[in-house]
């Protein structure tokens, strides 16, 4: 198995000073990550949370690019139907050329309610956009010399993207999916295919099959290290501390849900439905889905996630702590580890 890291620093509203420093030890954990033999690193976008989330994903991951060597660097995910695919398209490339051609690119229409007002784009328009983008940044990657592109919502005329990415025909386009429906339209649309963090080892299982079957439909060969599946990681060595964890996690998982949520409290129509979970709940689907225990019971786990097909797993650690991931490192990696 390959292990990655997912997720992101997160500020303090209005205090700089903390922004910094927590930006700043996220770069360190990131780099110890590398250190310690994790393969990559993928970043989320979002924007008027109030609790700090990343934003400028790209400026973030091209620093980044400076101070790793080995490092894939990913995006999960960039909001296609935010961005101005020219601009998109030039920044990707650049991230690409800068770090040597370690880029994934993570790509999604969005979910929540808030980041759509904010930025005065219809949820309704955001498929369309999306399809659109996705189409001009394959044009834009693999044209020779000049083109245009005139569609719905953007119109270029005789332009060139510069520079060129190093990976061709350009960066892996990676999206998130969850439903049979989107696994299948990620297969047959050449997508590599992120699995989220809910659903257990049945559920991940699953997904991979849907997608092997899919792929294998077309005459294409199924290769495991196309799929990536995040992992909420609690490492718990007794119940004290894994009541904490759980603790973390739901007031991590409430703030998520109630930034989904329109004004109305109705869960938006984009994507899966999402409905506000009880506390109960939240503590359910951590014990069934998340890597939370003792590096034994954390191993036992992942044994049941790669019985399934998962080659490929992003660990997000809420408390970001680095003494968490050197022990997932020494004690629960070399289980997986070819060497």
């Amino acid at each position: 198995m390959r292990f990655g890291l997912f997720g992101g620093a997160r500020t303090e509203m209005g205090d700089q000073a903390s922004d910094s420093r927590i930006y700043t030890d996220y770069v360190d954990y990131i780099c110890e990550a590398e250190a310690l033999g994790f393969h990559s690193v993928f970043l989320v976008e979002h924007h008027f949370t109030g609790f700090g989330q990343i934003s400028a994903t790209l400026n973030f991951l091209t620093y980044l690019a400076a101070k790793t060597t080995t490092l894939r660097l990913g995006t999960a995910v960039l909001v296609l139907p935010w961005h101005n695919p020219a601009l998109l398209a030039e920044q990707a490339a650049t991230l690409d050329l800068l770090s040597n051609g370690r880029f994934d690119f993570g790509i999604g229409k969005g979910y929540r309610w808030g980041e759509f007002h904010g930025f005065c784009i219809p949820m309704e328009e955001a498929e369309e956009r999306y399809r659109e983008t996705v189409a001009f940044l394959r044009k834009a990657w693999t044209s020779e010399g000049r083109f245009s592109h005139h569609g719905k919502y953007w119109n270029y005329e005789d332009v060139v993207i510069e520079p060129a990415p190093v990976q061709k025909p350009h960066p892996p386009l990676w999206i998130g999916a969850q439903s049979p429906p989107s696994i299948r339209f990620a297969a047959d649309n050449g997508f590599n295919l992120l699995l989220g963090q809910g659903g257990g080892p049945e559920t991940v299982a699953e997904g991979i099959s849907i997608y092997r079957r899919a792929i294998e439909a077309r005459g294409g060969v199924f290769d495991p290290s196309k799929i990536g599946c995040t992992r909420a990681l609690h490492i718990a060595m007794n119940d004290d501390e894994r009541e904490k964890a759980r603790d973390l996690r739901a007031r991590f998982m409430a703030n998520v849900q109630q930034l989904s949520l329109s004004p109305t409290g109705e869960s938006p129509t984009l994507g899966r439905p999402r409905k506000l979970m009880s506390r109960a709940e939240m503590d359910e689907a951590t014990e069934r889905d998340a890597l939370i225990g003792r590096p034994d019971e954390i191993i036992r786990r992942l044994q049941r996630l790669q019985a399934g097909g998962l080659e490929y797993v992003m660990v997000m650690d809420f408390a970001g702590s680095r003494e968490h991931l050197r022990t997932f490192a020494r004690e629960v990696m070399p289980a997986f580890s070819d060497r």
